[in-house]
C-alpha cells in the first residue's frame, strides 16, 4: 500500500515538472526579444571588380541596386562593372512582415583619367571645366623648347585679370562627355581667350574683343562661337610631341586632347591639340599652344600652362 502511495506521488510530481517546463518553454518562446530590422553595407573593390556584403539583421531577402542597371538578390553579391566612373549602390533588405531597410553608399571605380576628365559612365551631364584663378606653383607662359624655358611662373592669383585685365577668361566652361561629346561656354562676351597674332592672321584683327591691359604677351580674347556637334579624343600617353619653330618637342604629362570642327579648351589658337599634364578629381593643368611670332606664322612659339578647376 505505502509502495503504492509513493509511485503515485511520483508520477504526480512528474505531470506537474513536465507541466512547468512546458509553461516555462512557451514562456521564453514569447519573451524572446526579436532584433529590430538593420541593413548596412560592406564592400572590397578591386579594379572594376567589387564584393559586396550585406550586414543584416532580422532580414530574410535582399535586394542590391548596383548603380549601372544591374542588380542581384544574394546577400553577399560580387559585380564587375562595365566601366569605371562613381555608382551609387543602394541595398534592401526585407524581414519575414514585409517590413523593408536600405542602405546606399557611392563607390569611385577605376578612375583612369578619361573618368576623372568626364566624370564616368554614369554622369549624364558630363563634367564641366573652366581656368582657375587660384593658380597653381607650376602654372606659367612658358618657351616651348624643349627646356620648357619660364617667361612668367609661377603665376600669382587672378594674374590674367590683375595683370593682363582680361577676368571674363575665367568665367568661360568646357564639358566633356563621357561618350566624347564636347561643349564650350564663353558666356556673355562670346569671346574666346586667344593670342593677339592668331586673331591678326585670321581675322586680321577684327576678332579681337578684349586686346589685355598688356600686350607684351600677346594676349586677348577673340570673337568666338563653337560648331555645333564638336567632340574630343584623349589619347593616354607619358609623352606627346608637339611640333614649334624649334623642332619636335616632346612634353611630358598624361595624354593629349584633341578636338573636331573649332574646338578648343583653355586657350584658341592655331593647335588646337592640348597637353594633359596632370589631373586630379577637382584639378586638371593642361599645356596650351601658341603662334606668338609674326615671322612664324601658324608654328608654335610658346605655351601656357594653367590649371583648370572642375565646376560644382
Amino acid at each position: 500500500m505505502f509502495k503504492k502511495y509513493i509511485m503515485h506521488f511520483v508520477k504526480g510530481y512528474m505531470c506537474l515538472s513536465c507541466a512547468f517546463l512546458l509553461f516555462s518553454c512557451s514562456d521564453d518562446n514569447r519573451d524572446q526579444p526579436k532584433f529590430e530590422l538593420a541593413a548596412s553595407i560592406f564592400n572590397t573593390v578591386k579594379g572594376k571588380k567589387v564584393a559586396f556584403q550585406g550586414i543584416t539583421n532580422s532580414a530574410v531577402s535582399w535586394q542590391w541596386d548596383f548603380g549601372d542597371g544591374s542588380t542581384s538578390t544574394e546577400q553577399n553579391p560580387v559585380h564587375t562593372y562595365n566601366d569605371g566612373g562613381y555608382y551609387t549602390i543602394v541595398f534592401q533588405a526585407t524581414d519575414d512582415e514585409g517590413n523593408t531597410v536600405t542602405d546606399e553608399v557611392t563607390l569611385a571605380i577605376d578612375l583612369t583619367p578619361y573618368v576623372l576628365l568626364t566624370g564616368g559612365a554614369t554622369d549624364s551631364d558630363g563634367k564641366t571645366w573652366r581656368l582657375s584663378a587660384e593658380h597653381s606653383s607650376n602654372d606659367g607662359f612658358f618657351v616651348a623648347d624643349e627646356a620648357n624655358t619660364a617667361i612668367e611662373s609661377p603665376l600669382p592669383t587672378g594674374a590674367l585679370n590683375t595683370a593682363l585685365g582680361m577676368p571674363e577668361v575665367y568665367e568661360d566652361e568646357f564639358t566633356f562627355y563621357f561618350n566624347g561629346d564636347y561643349e564650350i561656354d564663353v558666356q556673355d562676351d562670346n569671346a574666346a581667350f586667344s593670342g593677339l597674332v592668331y586673331q591678326f592672321i585670321t581675322t586680321g584683327g577684327a576678332g579681337i574683343v578684349n586686346p589685355s591691359t598688356d600686350q607684351d604677351f600677346g594676349l586677348c580674347t577673340g570673337a568666338y562661337a563653337p560648331e555645333p556637334n564638336l567632340e574630343f579624343t584623349f589619347t593616354e600617353s607619358s609623352e606627346v610631341m608637339i611640333t614649334s619653330v624649334f623642332g619636335d618637342v616632346a612634353y611630358g604629362g598624361i595624354g593629349a586632347l584633341d578636338f573636331s570642327g573649332n574646338g578648343y579648351v583653355g586657350f584658341l589658337d592655331f593647335q588646337q591639340k592640348v597637353v594633359v599634364q596632370e589631373i586630379t578629381e577637382n584639378t586638371m593643368r593642361l599645356a596650351m599652344f601658341m603662334a606668338a611670332e609674326p615671322e612664324y606664322p601658324g608654328v608654335n612659339t610658346y605655351f601656357l600652362s594653367l590649371t583648370f578647376e572642375a565646376v560644382k
